[in-house]
């Protein structure tokens, strides 16, 4: 992977980005009691005596937090803390029951690590400062909520007061939008691959806050804005785009940019401030003393390695090594588990890996993007395409042809007992079978040479053009069905013999 920090100037001006990623552990109780974190449910029917901070009550730590958290470190490369502390977070908001919230500051349970990503084919690695457990707080409700009254008015909901999550904070190292929605794309493949957060964005479960500074070549780093609770890969790109030039707009007007959170309004596509930022010690972090400090010991490590899958990047690794992919190729064929296994099973029915990755990065996931779904629902199975890249391979079927084939198959078009007999079923009935018989094609060929010989004069000539003209004429002749590297074989055959 490349370095980390390469500079990108944007009008001028160099963009340091660092992102901070909450993401909402999997567990089925809260980090801190025995309540539900089941989404979608009634307010405040899911925050019990603990959650609601209520008098006497006391948290107790969820184990299960603790082992997503060490699974997370351990797949990024990072030091799991023998000895992590929980401090309070102090600081006021409505939902936030306690007046505090339990987080981790000095000694966070995940020290340093990587997360490494392609932008295009540009590898790019960005490094992690830390990861730290901590509780989620409630809610505000605003947007059509109805009061005791019957009035619209606000309240509070306190399901997700005290839904686990760890908070993944990133060194400055990003420089683009682009990189930005990568990282985190990355990122969320990686904690759903480990099967510690559903990734569901639109519920809250993965949400990204983008810190965004500008600066010119060489000077010191500049004040930065932190565009919050961003939960779409689309939404970082807009958003830091906009914060970027608002910011470069404010510097170039003799404006400084203040410190401050805000928030981006994705039907204006525009950023505007919430509050000003606060620094670290405005929380006034002191350790929890109803916390004991977590202590990890390494055949907890150990456990919980021995029980992680194969992760991204070692599955990437293995198709470098075992099918002869490329790097990126890998990388693309690891963006989930399901993926990977579409893969190796479409790879080893055809013996033909760089094909099968070429079309699940070309038509599948054209075609699986375009209406948002993943792989699961691709209606051509791994065996099937396997079995139309072997009718490519084996000069059945032209590229060409294996389009037309692909759309019969995406569509659900025809019927064989195996995956062969259906492609080969519906090679037929479109009539798409090259032609390879070399007797057959030899006497188009011939009779090509002979109505063609000015481009037959001109090839011997030294004119290349004039030899892709007769190959364009075979082709025509046999109405796309010659197979083009017997044609390109059998005529230069034909013109240098």
């Amino acid at each position: 992977m490349s370095s980390p920090v390469q500079a990108k100037l944007i009008r001028g001006y160099e963009v340091v980005i660092g992102i901070e990623t909450h993401v909402q552990l999997s567990t089925q109780s809260k980090i801190f009691s025995g309540a539900s974190t089941r989404f979608g449910a009634e307010p405040n029917t899911q925050a019990c005596p603990v959650d609601m901070a209520l008098p006497g009550t006391l948290p107790v730590m969820n184990k299960g937090a603790v082992e997503r958290a060490i699974a997370f470190g351990l797949s990024v490369g990072s030091t799991i803390a023998p000895r992590s502390i929980f401090a309070r977070k102090n600081y006021f908001y409505p939902d936030l029951p306690k007046g505090y919230q339990i987080s981790q500051y000095e000694i966070p349970v995940v020290q340093g690590g990587s997360v490494s990503f392609f932008v295009g084919e540009q590898a790019h690695t960005v490094r992690l400062v830390r990861a730290h457990l901590e509780e989620d707080a409630g809610k505000s409700l605003h947007d059509d909520f109805v009061g005791f009254n019957g009035e619209k008015s606000s309240g509070i909901d306190l399901n997700r007061a005290g839904t686990p999550l760890i908070e993944i904070v990133t060194e400055p190292d990003i420089r683009t939008s682009a990189e930005a929605a990568e990282y985190a794309r990355a990122l969320h493949t990686l904690v759903v691959w480990l099967g510690i957060c559903d990734g569901n964005m639109q519920e809250g479960s993965f949400r990204c806050d983008v810190n965004v500074s500008v600066r010119k070549p060489g000077a010191p780093l500049g004040t930065r804005r932190e565009i919050k609770n961003l939960n779409s890969f689309k939404h970082i790109v807009q958003a830091t785009d906009y914060e970027i030039n608002w910011q470069i707009d404010q510097i170039e007007d003799g404006y400084a940019i203040q410190q401050a959170t805000v928030l981006f309004n994705p039907d204006t596509g525009e950023t505007r401030a919430m509050r000003t930022k606060e620094d670290a010690h405005d929380y006034r972090y002191f350790p929890d003393p109803d916390l004991p400090p977590l202590v990890i010991a390494p055949e907890w490590v150990e456990r919980v390695r021995a029980e992680m899958p194969e992760l991204p990047r070692v599955m990437a690794d293995r198709f470098v090594a075992d099918y002869g992919l490329p790097a990126y190729d890998a990388t693309m064929m690891t963006q989930s588990k399901a993926f990977g296994a579409f893969f190796e099973a479409a790879a080893k029915a055809c013996g033909q890996p760089k094909l099968v990755s070429n079309w699940l990065m070309g038509e599948v996931s054209r075609r699986l993007n375009a209406t948002e779904q993943a792989i699961d629902a691709s209606p051509v199975s791994p065996e099937v395409l396997a079995a139309m890249i072997s009718r490519i391979s084996d000069g059945t079927i032209s590229n060409n042809g294996a389009k037309q084939v692909f759309d019969a198959l995406w569509a659900g078009e025809g019927e064989g007992a195996t995956p062969i007999a259906r492609v080969d079923a519906l090679i037929e009935a479109k009539g798409l079978k090259q032609m390879s018989d070399t007797g057959e094609l030899e006497k188009i060929l011939d009779d090509i040479l002979a109505a063609n010989a000015k481009s037959v004069e001109e090839f011997r000539a030294g004119k290349e053009k004039a030899f892709n003209a007769l190959v364009g004429q075979a082709m025509k002749a046999t109405k796309g069905k010659a197979n083009p590297a017997t044609v390109n074989e059998l005529l230069k055959k034909k013109l240098t013999g």
